[in-house]
């Protein structure tokens, strides 16, 4: 549509009066960040020397006072950035994101604009900063989780996550004048790649002030990626269907739940290896194949998995989660081109299977080895010409009146989830989705 020049003014400030943002983050940028496809989250603070969960058990498992002390004694003086980002990039991990500061409040980086901070500790170390070098150097993303609420600050009007009553010495004002010093510092010193916000469901927190700090955002980094929890609509845990117009972000984030299929708006599920986001001792650890079951399923679903680890309080990753992870990143030299800069689909996924595609390829992901066929529908135009698994051994396949049965190899029962490839007559990125 053409507009006349005093008509481009008008929409101009109509756009800046009500808050909508003058610049969204670039489709390619975007691409590449779903390409990527797998990252770790790490929670980690001064809460690992009590093994309770970070800022939930403030006020509950642990006091207030007790819990808001733990700074003056977390000395990890085992923390090695150069282990944590090796640890990812041998799990498969394309990008990272860090914890720099938690519902509870405390900073993993020295900001000048609270004494809540790893400068104030015995360790005194730039976690943030030596996290960043580090990611750089072995080619991962660094990307940093900001919360938007913060129980230990004083102009904050919540103080606790088990008594919402509000403080009426809070200056909600001066604490969104707080957190955009403190954005702007981290995005100045450490440049992520993308900011992962949290914690927006309180009441003192609008919608109105989440579309203020993407925008300021993207004045200070146009193409910094946002995740959509700045804003009030998001899937959360319930996984709910979100209205995405009114989405505030870039991104959807489901918790620890496979998100829905999606090929117009990119999400990304945030799981624990564990059950708890910050370390605890002896925390039920999920499984090998579990753990390939959600990649494979929110590949599927075209969209990405952010796998959650927890440090202890000396600084290192838990050697049975690294573990674990180097797990994964073995299956994935195998099988990675099943998944990185893959679309999710044709067909949605299921607790049998999952598929993904690129090119004239469709990637099915076997994730119930026990069966012995998999019955898909009819591609709509295009035909299989050939199937096979990854390791290049032939698979048998059978058409059926509006499809296909794949025969899955006999010597692969029961074993870990693996990829057969079906090669098509055609391009399988252009076939519309296929519900089961």
């Amino acid at each position: 549509m053409m507009l006349k020049k005093g008509a481009t003014a008008v929409v101009c400030l109509l756009l800046v009066v009500t808050g909508y943002a003058q610049q969204k983050t670039s489709d390619d940028v975007m691409k590449g960040f779903m390409d990527k496809r797998f990252g770790m989250f790490i929670h980690w603070g001064p809460v690992s020397l009590r093994g309770t969960e970070i800022g939930w058990s403030r006020d509950k498992q642990v006091s207030k006072e007790d819990y808001d002390s733990l700074y003056k004694e977390f000395d990890p003086i085992l923390f090695n950035a150069d282990k944590w980002a090796k640890v990812a990039k041998e799990a498969g991990m394309k990008y990272l994101t860090i914890t720099a500061r938690h519902h509870d409040g405390f900073c993993l980086w020295p900001t000048k604009f609270s004494p809540y901070n790893i400068s104030y500790t015995p360790f005194k170390k730039d976690i943030v900063g030596e996290l960043a070098r580090a990611c750089k150097k072995q080619g991962i993303k660094f990307c940093i989780y900001y919360t938007i609420l913060d129980w230990w600050h004083p102009d904050y009007p919540i103080h606790s996550a088990h008594n919402s009553t509000i403080d009426p010495k809070a200056d909600m004002n001066k604490y969104v004048t707080y957190m955009k010093n403190q954005l702007r510092e981290l995005i100045t010193n450490y440049d992520p790649y993308m900011l992962w916000f949290d914690g927006g469901w309180e009441e003192p927190w609008t919608n109105e002030m989440g579309k203020d700090i993407y925008d300021y955002l993207k004045k200070l980094k146009p193409d910094v990626i946002v995740n959509n929890r700045l804003g009030k609509e998001m899937a959360g845990m319930e996984n709910k269907k979100i209205d995405h117009k009114d989405m505030v972000g870039d991104y959807d984030t489901p918790e620890q739940t496979v998100g829905r299929m999606n090929m117009v708006t990119p999400w990304e599920s945030c799981f624990t290896i564990c059950d708890q986001w910050s370390w605890k001792p002896n925390d039920k650890m999920k499984s090998l194949k579990e753990c390939l079951r959600i990649l494979s399923q929110a590949a599927g679903g075209n969209g990405n998995l952010l796998l959650n680890v927890g440090p202890m309080p000396d600084g290192r990753i838990e050697a049975r989660q690294a573990t674990r992870l180097k797990e994964i990143g073995d299956w994935l030299k195998m099988n990675g081109e099943a998944v990185y800069g893959t679309l999710g689909g044709p067909y949605e996924p299921t607790n049998n299977y999952a598929t993904t595609r690129k090119e004239n390829k469709i990637f099915l992901h076997v994730i119930n080895t026990d069966t012995a066929f998999i019955d898909l529908k009819g591609l709509m135009g295009r035909k299989i010409m050939k199937t096979y698994t990854m390791s290049g051994k032939a698979v048998s396949i059978q058409p059926l009146d509006d499809g296909y049965k794949i025969m899955l190899p006999a010597e692969l029962t029961g074993k870990l989830q693996y990829i057969i490839v079906l090669e098509l007559d055609g391009s399988a990125e252009a076939i519309s989705n296929r519900s089961q």
